[in-house]
């Protein structure tokens, strides 16, 4: 969240956005998949977030390729772990 907050300061504010949107919502639904309704609700839940993990390394991949953005290599070593 910090990391979006530096690029709002820098008026990149579409990538701040994303980024904020896609790199909460894997927690979001990890915490959801661990009260699942049903396995199917679970493993509906892990999908989501794998596919929101692969949109935020998007928006950083984009900040590190771009000379006018900030970038955060220790966020890209986090991304990797998850």
């Amino acid at each position: 969240m910090e990391f979006c907050e530096l690029l709002e300061s820098k008026k990149k504010f579409v990538i701040a956005k994303q980024l904020l949107r896609s790199g909460t919502s894997i927690g979001a639904n990890s915490f959801e998949a661990q009260n699942p309704y049903s396995k199917k609700d679970f493993v509906n839940k892990i999908k989501i977030a794998a596919k929101e993990l692969e949109e935020t390394k998007y928006w950083l991949y984009l900040c590190k390729h771009s000379q006018s953005y900030p970038f955060n290599e220790n966020l890209e070593t986090q991304i990797i772990e998850i």
